[in-house]
């Protein structure tokens, strides 16, 4: 689980340490187990936020661990060409490559550690699939795709795409150097990420090692919200287990408390976590499929303005191994 790395952790910036008479440590509220299923062409994929209630999750709608998976040759495989209207897509990729494209003309490769971005606003025509190179060769696929929604007044905001490099992500340590942050979106102890949020939100990549903790600070007005894309460890103060494919959603507080466990298996030899969190948007959701509304009403203009076209066709020169427009709703 390479992502982005340091030789030598002990250069980067450190958290300040926890201080139990000014802090609070947030209370696990539950925690989830990811069912597995397959998406686009075939891929196989962990469902995150399955069984939580949305306004826990709010403003995140949606988050797929993709892979872990070492495909064969010939065996790598992406999405048909989808549609998508009124929410954001934030793809996060830490082993492999991906080539993305849409109907604006826009579009790019992303890898290890690498985001893409992409705010569908008012809406566009979208896929995601694997190169040719990789397609023929085979090799590790590993990544996230996480749906945050927008608030009514940015539902028809224009597309736009923000391509973040792994190098240009915030990284810093804990005190003794048991973990490697890195901020990806948002605010974590006054170092910022490099992607650009139409709602408040935080978003970063954990890597801890075996035995250590991380006390995180987390804004109190946003929710909470870890992912275990990788080992075994502790949330909270109770503790509550955790292992790879669960969700620990928290209760209030500024502190986030991670703990590795001492005893890691070889193939996830440390925890890593994906925590993310934001500011409630607190507005009727109305979904079907890749259109993300406020209303009935609107779900269905998305959907007649996506058949006359006014979403985008598929361009003529299309991205290898497309397959079709129709959109998986």
């Amino acid at each position: 689980m390479p992502a982005i790395t340091v030789d030598d952790v002990l250069v980067l910036p450190r958290l300040p340490r926890f201080d139990p008479a000014a802090g609070t440590i947030r209370p696990v509220r539950r925690v989830s187990t990811a069912p597995s299923g397959f998406e686009g062409e075939g891929f196989p994929v962990r469902r995150a936020f399955a069984g939580v209630p949305m306004t826990e999750l709010d403003p995140f709608l949606h988050l797929d661990q993709m892979g872990e998976v070492e495909y064969a040759p010939g065996e790598p495989k992406g999405t048909a060409w989808h549609p998508h209207r009124g929410f954001e897509t934030v793809t996060y990729i830490i082993d492999g490559i991906f080539d993305h494209q849409d109907s604006h003309g826009g579009g790019g490769t992303i890898t290890d550690g690498d985001t893409q971005w992409m705010t569908a606003g008012s809406g566009l025509l979208h896929i995601e699939a694997p190169p040719e190179h990789l397609v023929v060769s085979g090799g590790l696929f590993h990544g996230l795709q996480l749906w945050v929604n927008l608030p009514r007044v940015k539902k028809f905001a224009p597309p736009r795409y923000q391509d973040i490099r792994g190098r240009e992500v915030g990284l810093l340590t804990t005190d003794d150097g048991g973990a490697l942050i890195r901020v990806i979106a948002g605010d974590v102890a006054g170092h910022r990420g490099p992607g650009s949020t139409h709602t408040p939100i935080s978003i970063a990549h954990l890597t801890v090692q075996p035995g250590a903790q991380v006390d995180l600070p987390w804004r109190p007005d946003f929710n909470a919200l870890v992912y275990v894309l990788g080992g075994r460890g502790t949330v909270g103060t109770a503790p509550h287990s955790v292992h790879t494919g669960q969700l620990a959603v928290h209760g209030p507080g500024d502190t986030l408390r991670i703990t590795a466990d001492a005893r890691q298996d070889s193939r996830t030899p440390q925890l890593d976590v994906y925590v993310m969190g934001g500011e409630p948007i607190r507005e009727p959701i109305a979904q079907y499929g890749p259109f993300v509304m406020n209303t009935r009403a609107e779900l269905v203009t998305a959907f007649e303005d996506y058949q006359a076209g006014r979403l985008g066709v598929v361009p003529a020169a299309r991205t290898p191994h497309s397959g079709g427009q129709q959109p998986p709703l």
